[in-house]
C-alpha cells in the first residue's frame, strides 16, 4: 500500500479536544464517555474517535440501491478516508477539475481556454487562473491547514486519501471518458481538499469576481495582460503565439467578460420545510429537502450515510468534493438548507489622493494600495507550458475589483465617482470561513436536540450562505439564517441607507445583492464583534415553531406569516416585499394542507397532517400557484375572445382559439402527461414582466401569503386585453419552434444527459432524452426545473449539450424546431421524512443519479424513477440496509504514516 505522509496535530492526555469557539462539542465530564448528547453540549471526541490509530485507515462501504453508500469507520479520519474513495469512484472528473481550479492551474492543464468573444480571442482560463490564485485560495490553505481544529484536519486528511487510494489503483486508460487519460487526475493533499473548501465558501461572494472584476483591477495606464517571465521550454511552443495570448487580455471589456448585473442571483435555488408537532401525524417532526441545484458541474449533490458509532450518523448529501453531508438526517433531527437572501460582501469606493492611484484618503489619513505579484502557468501549444505574471492590489479590505466590470454605471479606476477620483474594492464576510465547514456540519449532524443544533451557530459558526430549516423527533421546527453576514453598526446602516436614498447608482445595486459603502469613512468598517466581523448568532434572524418554518428563497421575514420576522440588518435581505409565487405556492400547501388545488394530491392527506411519503408526493403534485389564481380568469376571457384576432403589439393579430382549448383541456398542473402545461408557461414567460402592475389587488404586507393578486379588469375591447396578448405572443413563440399546442409535457419537457466529453471536445448526448415533470419559477411553480444554456458543466470546462438556443420570454424554450425544453438544473437532491417510534422514515432521489460517468450503473437510474415519480425509501438503519436487494459490500483500506517530528520540520 502507498504511504502518504502529514503532519497530525500534536494531542496531549486528558485534554479535551474542543475549539475555543466550541465548535467541537465541549461537555462536562460526566457527559463526556457518554455516546450521546445532551441538552448543555455535545460530548467532546477523544482522539480515538477522530483519528485513525498509527495511520491504519479501514472503512467498510455497504452500497445499496441507487449507489448510496453507507461508510462505517471506528474513527472520523477513517469514515472520510471512505467518503474520498466513494466520491473518487462515481465522481473523479469532477473532484478533479474542482481541485484544479482552486489551485489556478486549468490554464496549465486545459490551455488559455475557449475565446471569451469571437472577437476577442482572450482565454478564460487565463483569466480565471489568476483570478483564484489573487483570492490565495491555496496559499491560504497550506497557511492555515495546521491551525484546524483536530477533527477538521482528520477528515479532510481521510477524504484526501481515500481519493488518492482510487486514483492509484485506476489505471489512467480506465477513467471516465471526460478524464480518460487526464494528466489532472493525480494524487492530491489535504490542502488541496481545503483549497477548494475555499473556493465553496465564497460561492455567493469572492467567486462572483474571478470571471472579470478581480483580473480587470488595474491603475491607470497599467495593462491589465500579464507579461510571459519565463518562456516555454522549447521553440516548438510558438514564444510569438504566448505573447499574443499576453497581449489580448489587454483588450477586455466588460460585455466580452459577462457582465453581471444581479448579484442576488448565484445560480442556486432552493425549497425547504421543517414542520412541527402540530402538523404530523404522530406529533413528531418532519422534513422537506428541496435543492434546486445544477444536474451537471461540480456543484451535483451526492448522497452518502456515514457513521462512526457513538459519534456521528448521518445519512444526506453534499457537494462533491465535500467530505461530509450537509443536508440530511440522524436518529433524532432532519435539516435542510436554502440559498438566503443576504449579502455576504461590501464594496467599497476609495477616494483616491490626487495625483496618486495607488494611496487612497480614509478619516484624512493616507493608506496605501499593495500590490503582488502572480504567476500562472499557461500551456501554449507543443506540449509546453510558459509562465506568465502580472501584479494584483489590495487595499486593508480586500482585493481591489475593476467598478466598471461590476457594474456598467460604475466608473474604471481612477475616474469620479460622488464627485472624487476613485478606485473600488471589497471586503468578504466569507473569506476565513472555510476553515468552518466541517466542524459546522460534524456538530449540526452529532446532534440530538435543537440545542445542540444551535450550539455551532452560537459560537460564531456558519453555513456560509444558506438558510437552515430544522426538524426533530420532539416535534420541534426551526429556522435560521446563519449565513456570514457583514457586520455594520447602526451609524454605518444608517448612513448608507441615506446614500441609497440619494444615489440611485448605490440603490440600484443594493436591490440587485450589492452594498458599496463610502471607503473614505471608517465608520464605515465591519465591527469586529467576537466573531470577526461577521454578525453573531444574538443578531441572526431565526425562528423556532411548532407548526412549520418554511423558506424557498425569498428573505427570512416571512418563514412563517403567523410570526413576521424584523428588525435584523438590511443585509440579511427584504422585509415587507412581494414573496416570489414559488414561496406563496408552498404556503398555500402548507397552510391549506388539505386542499388539493388543480392536482389530485392533498398535500397532507385527508387527515391535514403530514408525513414525510405525504411531504414528497406533495412535491410531485407540480402545482403552480399562477396557473391556480389566473388560469380560470384567463380561460374567461379566451371565451369573451372567441376566435376574434388579438393584437401583439407588433402590428400584427391573430386569434388565440386554439390555444385556449388546449388551457381548457389543460390539467392544471405539470406531469409527464400534462397536455396544454407548456402553452401556460409561454403565456406566464410573456406576461410576468408586467407584474405586479397588472393586478387589481396591491401587495398588503400583512397578506404576504396571497397579495398582489386579481388581474385588472379586462379592458372592452377585447383585441387588446393584456392577458390574451401575451398568450398570443406565447403562441407565436411556440409556432416558431413547431411545438403542438395540445402536447404532452413529457414530449417537450426532457432531461438530456451528455457524454463523457474532454475540455475542447465536442459535447455528445448519452443515452435518449428522458421525460421529465416540474415547472419553473415564473409559473409560480414549487418542483424547479429549468434548462441550463451553458455549453459546458457548471464550473467546470467539460462539454455538455446544450440548447444553440431559446426564445425570449419562455423560460428558456430551444430556438430548435421540437427540442422544447432541454432541463439540467432544479430539484436534485430531495426527500420527504418524518420522525416515527420506529426512527426517522425518509423517501426521495437525487433526481440526476450518483455518478456523472456514462459508463457507471449509476449514471441515469434514478433519473429514470425520477420520470416516473419512482421515489426510494432512503435507508437508515442497519438492517434496512442489510435487506436491500441491490447491497454490495467491501471493506477498504490504507496505511497512512504519520510524519516524525523531524520530517514536520
Amino acid at each position: 500500500m502507498k504511504t502518504i505522509h502529514w503532519k497530525r496535530p500534536v494531542l496531549v492526555a486528558g485534554i479535551s479536544l474542543c475549539l475555543s469557539a466550541g465548535l467541537i462539542g465541549c461537555s462536562s465530564d460526566s457527559d463526556s464517555d457518554s455516546g450521546g448528547g445532551s441538552d448543555n453540549g455535545l460530548p467532546a471526541l477523544s482522539d480515538s474517535q477522530i483519528n485513525a490509530p498509527d495511520g491504519a485507515l479501514s472503512a467498510r462501504i455497504q452500497t445499496t440501491t441507487g449507489g448510496v453508500p453507507h461508510i462505517t469507520a471506528d474513527n472520523l479520519e477513517s469514515a472520510a478516508f471512505g467518503s474520498g474513495y466513494v466520491q473518487a469512484r462515481d465522481n473523479v472528473c469532477l473532484i478533479a477539475d474542482s481541485i484544479m481550479r482552486a489551485r489556478g492551474e486549468r490554464a496549465m492543464f486545459y490551455g488559455p481556454g475557449p475565446d471569451v468573444a469571437a472577437a476577442l480571442p482572450v482565454g478564460i482560463n487565463i483569466v480565471t487562473d489568476f483570478s483564484y490564485k489573487a483570492l490565495g485560495l491555496l496559499e491560504k490553505a497550506q497557511a492555515e491547514f495546521d491551525e484546524l481544529s483536530a477533527p477538521s484536519q482528520a477528515m479532510i486528511r481521510g477524504f484526501a486519501a481515500g481519493y488518492n487510494k482510487y486514483v492509484d489503483e485506476t489505471a489512467p486508460a480506465d477513467l471516465p471518458a471526460k478524464c480518460n487519460q487526464a494528466p489532472w487526475v493525480r494524487p492530491i493533499s489535504a490542502e488541496d481538499v481545503y483549497a477548494y473548501y475555499q473556493l465553496v465558501a465564497l460561492y455567493a461572494s469572492g467567486d462572483n469576481f474571478v470571471q472579470g472584476p478581480l483580473f480587470a483591477a488595474v491603475p491607470p495606464g497599467t495593462s491589465p495582460a500579464p507579461t510571459m517571465a519565463m518562456p516555454a521550454a522549447s521553440a516548438s511552443a510558438n514564444p510569438a503565439e504566448a505573447n499574443r495570448l499576453a497581449a489580448s487580455v489587454a483588450r477586455l471589456t466588460p460585455q466580452a467578460l459577462g457582465l453581471k448585473t444581479n448579484y442576488n442571483d448565484h445560480g442556486m435555488g432552493s425549497n425547504g420545510w421543517g414542520i412541527g408537532s402540530e402538523l404530523t401525524e404522530n406529533g413528531k417532526g418532519a422534513l422537506l429537502a428541496n435543492p434546486h441545484f445544477p444536474y451537471t458541474g461540480n456543484r451535483r449533490l451526492y448522497q452518502m450515510q456515514i457513521t462512526v458509532p457513538g459519534v456521528y450518523d448521518v445519512n444526506g448529501a453534499g457537494l462533491i468534493g465535500v467530505v461530509i453531508p450537509l443536508i440530511g438526517f440522524n436518529e433524532n433531527i432532519a435539516w435542510t438548507h436554502t440559498v438566503s437572501t443576504a449579502q455576504h460582501f461590501t464594496l467599497y469606493d476609495l477616494t483616491l489622493k490626487s495625483g496618486d492611484n495607488l494611496t487612497y484618503i480614509k478619516d484624512g489619513e493616507e493608506k496605501p494600495i499593495t500590490q503582488k505579484t502572480i504567476s500562472i502557468q499557461v500551456n501554449v501549444g507543443g506540449g509546453q507550458t510558459a509562465t506568465f505574471e502580472r501584479d494584483f492590489y489590495y487595499s486593508e479590505h480586500g482585493p481591489m475589483l475593476a467598478g466598471n466590470v461590476i457594474n456598467g454605471n460604475l466608473p474604471a479606476w481612477g475616474n469620479a465617482f460622488a464627485g472624487r477620483p476613485t478606485a473600488f474594492t471589497y471586503r468578504d464576510a466569507n473569506t476565513d470561513t472555510a476553515r468552518l465547514v466541517v466542524d459546522q456540519w460534524l456538530n449540526m449532524g452529532r446532534a440530538r436536540n435543537v440545542g445542540q443544533f444551535q450550539q455551532p451557530f452560537e459560537s460564531c459558526g456558519s453555513v456560509l450562505w444558506v438558510n437552515t430549516m430544522y426538524a426533530d423527533d420532539s416535534g420541534q421546527a426551526f429556522y435560521i439564517d446563519g449565513t456570514s453576514v457583514p457586520n455594520l453598526s447602526g451609524g454605518a446602516l444608517q448612513a448608507f441607507q441615506a446614500r441609497a436614498n440619494t444615489n440611485p447608482v448605490v440603490g440600484g445595486l443594493f436591490a440587485n445583492g450589492v452594498t458599496l459603502l463610502d471607503g473614505s469613512r471608517g465608520l464605515n468598517d465591519w465591527v469586529e464583534g467576537d466573531c470577526g466581523g461577521r454578525i453573531a448568532y444574538d443578531g441572526m434572524p431565526k425562528l423556532e415553531r411548532r407548526d412549520y418554518v418554511q423558506n424557498s428563497n425569498d428573505s427570512y421575514w416571512a418563514t412563517n406569516p403567523d410570526a413576521l420576522l424584523t428588525g435584523f440588518s438590511p443585509l440579511f435581505g427584504p422585509t415587507e416585499s412581494i414573496l416570489s409565487p414559488r414561496t406563496r405556492m408552498g404556503l398555500a400547501m402548507l397552510e391549506n394542507p388539505t386542499d388539493t388545488g388543480l392536482s389530485t394530491v392533498a398535500p397532507a392527506g385527508s387527515d391535514g397532517k403530514f408525513t414525510g411519503e405525504e411531504i414528497i408526493k406533495a412535491l410531485y403534485s407540480n402545482r403552480a400557484y399562477y396557473a391556480e389564481t389566473l388560469l380560470d380568469d384567463l380561460l374567461t376571457r379566451c371565451d369573451a375572445a372567441g376566435t376574434t384576432p388579438i393584437a401583439t403589439d407588433d402590428s400584427s393579430s391573430r386569434s388565440v382559439a386554439e390555444g385556449c382549448a388546449a388551457l381548457a383541456n389543460w390539467d392544471g398542473v405539470y406531469d409527464v402527461d400534462s397536455r396544454g402545461a407548456h402553452v401556460f408557461r409561454v403565456f406566464i414567460g410573456d406576461y410576468d414582466p408586467a407584474f405586479p402592475s397588472e393586478f387589481s389587488v396591491a401587495f398588503d404586507p400583512t397578506n404576504p401569503e396571497t397579495t398582489p393578486s386579481t388581474p385588472n379588469e379586462a379592458p372592452a375591447d377585447v383585441a387588446q386585453d393584456p392577458m390574451l396578448a401575451s398568450l398570443a405572443r406565447g403562441l407565436n413563440r411556440l409556432d416558431q419552434v413547431n411545438i403542438a399546442y395540445d402536447a404532452r409535457l413529457g414530449d417537450v419537457q426532457r432531461q438530456q444527459q451528455s457524454a463523457g466529453t474532454p475540455p475542447g471536445g465536442t459535447p455528445a448526448p448519452s443515452g435518449s432524452p428522458i421525460e421529465w415533470h416540474g415547472n419553473q419559477n415564473l409559473e409560480g411553480g414549487f418542483n424547479i426545473v429549468r434548462p441550463d444554456t451553458s455549453n459546458v458543466e457548471d464550473g467546470t470546462r467539460y462539454p455538455r449539450v446544450a440548447p444553440e438556443g431559446t426564445l425570449p420570454n419562455t423560460g428558456d424554450l430551444s430556438s430548435q424546431n421540437n427540442e422544447g425544453w432541454r432541463i439540467a438544473y432544479g430539484t436534485s437532491w430531495h426527500f420527504g421524512l418524518s420522525f416515527t417510534d420506529e426512527g426517522p422514515q425518509g423517501y426521495g432521489l437525487i433526481s440526476y443519479g450518483q455518478s456523472d460517468d456514462p459508463s457507471s450503473d449509476h449514471f441515469d437510474d434514478q433519473d429514470l424513477r425520477y420520470s416516473a415519480k419512482n421515489y426510494r425509501k432512503l435507508l437508515y438503519t442497519q438492517a434496512d440496509i442489510t435487506d436491500d436487494d441491490a447491497l454490495q459490500t467491501e471493506t477498504i483500506e490504507a496505511s497512512v504514516a504519520a510524519e516524525t517530528e523531524d520530517e514536520a520540520e
